[in-house]
């Protein structure tokens, strides 16, 4: 891996069910970078790429379950958005005023990743149904129209543990290696590594997230460029289950069930 490389934000205007995210991303890449280059990773907001799909949701049409309007009651939130989140959830582990702490694929996230955040007004989005596969869909139509062997990441923004603020996280990935596995090797006074794996794709994630932005800049796309990725078929982000998590583990051992 390189040791600098270049980030460009990718403004592709507002994304509305049906458009062609490919489309918009290959325009914005030529007016900003001279197009798509090899070895270019493109990150895209979670959120432009299920709004993309198709996959919004009308708050109107909604009509929340009693076990909707308890956990909303209790925890301060709109009922139809609870009856979204349950229905995304695998489980619900907790929460706190304006959010519930979920269980989807494998992973731990507030309101298990629905958003009204730069969703249409009386909507919601879900998180892509099949982040990786949105990832190589997306991958190969570029690479079939520019030529160019690239990796994409869909990203969200995601808290963490005791830090204020969020930064990005990668929910898919397609076309090169996501954890690189530093077991083995030595540190500066010769100790072999024995847990240590690098969080690739998420440090990409957060890099690209510093010009995304979060707010109205309407830039959901960024291409990474200079890294020296090895550019691959790979898809998919390794994870751990909740039980060898440290803060789960904690918390499943603590907290009564919800």
């Amino acid at each position: 891996m390189n040791s600098s490389f270049e980030v460009f934000g990718l403004s592709t205007g507002i994304i509305s069910p049906g458009n062609s995210i490919t489309d918009r991303v290959i325009v914005a890449a030529k007016q900003t970078c001279s197009g798509f280059l090899e070895g270019d990773i493109l990150v895209l907001a979670e959120t432009a790429v299920a709004t993309a799909e198709g996959n919004v949701i009308t708050l109107s049409a909604i009509t929340p379950s009693n076990r909707a309007q308890d956990l909303a009651a209790r925890y301060k939130m709109d009922p139809r958005i609870v009856e979204v989140v349950l229905k995304e959830s695998d489980s619900v582990v907790g929460g706190i005023p304006g959010f519930l702490l979920c269980m989807k694929a494998g992973t731990l996230l507030p309101n298990a990743g629905v958003d009204a955040s730069n969703a249409p007004l009386g909507c919601v989005t879900p998180l892509p149904e099949n982040p990786d596969h949105s990832a190589l869909t997306i991958k190969h139509a570029i690479e079939d129209q520019t030529g160019a062997r690239i990796g994409v990441i869909i990203a969200d923004s995601r808290t963490h543990a005791m830090r204020l603020g969020c930064s990005g996280v990668a929910i898919g990935s397609a076309g090169f290696t996501a954890v690189i596995d530093d077991r083995g090797r030595s540190d500066l006074f010769g100790r072999k590594l024995e847990v240590t794996k690098r969080a690739v794709a998420d440090n990409i994630a957060s890099a690209a997230e510093l010009v995304m932005g979060e707010a109205d800049e309407c830039t959901p796309a960024a291409i990474i460029r200079g890294l020296g990725m090895p550019i691959d078929d790979q898809t998919g982000i390794e994870s751990i289950s909740a039980e060898e998590c440290l803060f789960m583990g904690v918390f499943r051992k603590n907290a009564p069930p919800l």
